[in-house]
């Protein structure tokens, strides 16, 4: 069973300093048909002005990732940690009993472009931790790259929950295959380009949920193409 979120489906505000669009339902934004998807709770593509960004706020008990698309995106957290994450990285913190962090464009003359994803953690109440790494170019491409994982497999970050997050960029017309276990679902979102699955064409932006489906197929279609897959129990 397929269900195709389009992107022009999905909650958008421009906050001037901010353009943002919620696959599911976020902050003021609410839909009951999409308040996520197994323990993905949240996927928000987001733009930031030079110089703007998130002030600092407090969390819990959530599992944030963030993959930046183009620009810098500057990292403070109440653990100490600092950084500015850049295309090819991926950044963790997990919220657990509470952490306060902000986020800003690194640039003051270019956006960021990134992209925010929550997670349920499959406990609550544990100490925040953080963590970031690098994924070179040539790592995600052609080829699913996890990128993300409740076992910490393969060089991925280790996050608190049984799911899988794979990043990959395909060149036009390239295919990647992904075959989950009977019982897993899948949650795509195609961040550039348009890409064949499973004979359903998705832009950018659009977001694709499958369940009682084993085995996927990705095909990039004329243009460059860049996409993450989200096996989840």
């Amino acid at each position: 069973m397929f269900q195709i979120r389009r992107s022009d489906e999905r909650g958008h505000f421009d906050h001037g300093w901010l353009d943002t669009r919620h696959s599911f339902s976020f902050g003021d934004y609410n839909d009951r048909r999409f308040m996520g998807f197994r323990d993905l709770r949240v996927i928000n593509e987001d733009r930031v002005r030079p110089g703007q960004g998130f002030g600092t706020h407090g969390h819990r008990d959530m599992e944030i990732l963030s993959y930046v698309l183009e620009g810098g995106l500057a990292h403070k957290d109440s653990m100490g940690n600092g950084s500015v994450i850049v295309p090819g990285d991926l950044q963790y913190m997990s919220a657990g009993t509470g952490v306060r962090h902000s986020e800003f464009n690194a640039s003051e003359t270019e956006p960021v472009h990134f992209m925010q994803i929550w997670i349920l953690p499959n406990a609550e109440g544990q100490p925040p931790r953080y963590d970031q790494k690098r994924f070179a170019p040539e790592s995600t491409a052609g080829r699913l790259r996890l990128v993300a994982s409740g076992s910490g497999a393969d060089g991925s970050i280790a996050i608190r929950q049984d799911v899988n997050v794979y990043a990959s960029r395909l060149d036009p017309g390239q295919t990647v295959t992904l075959t989950l276990p009977e019982g897993r679902h899948l949650w795509t979102q195609i961040l550039r380009g348009d890409v064949d699955v499973n004979g359903r064409i998705l832009a950018a932006g659009d977001g694709l949920a499958a369940s009682n489906e084993t085995d996927f197929r990705f095909a990039a279609g004329a243009a460059p193409a860049e996409l993450l897959a989200f096996d989840l129990a």
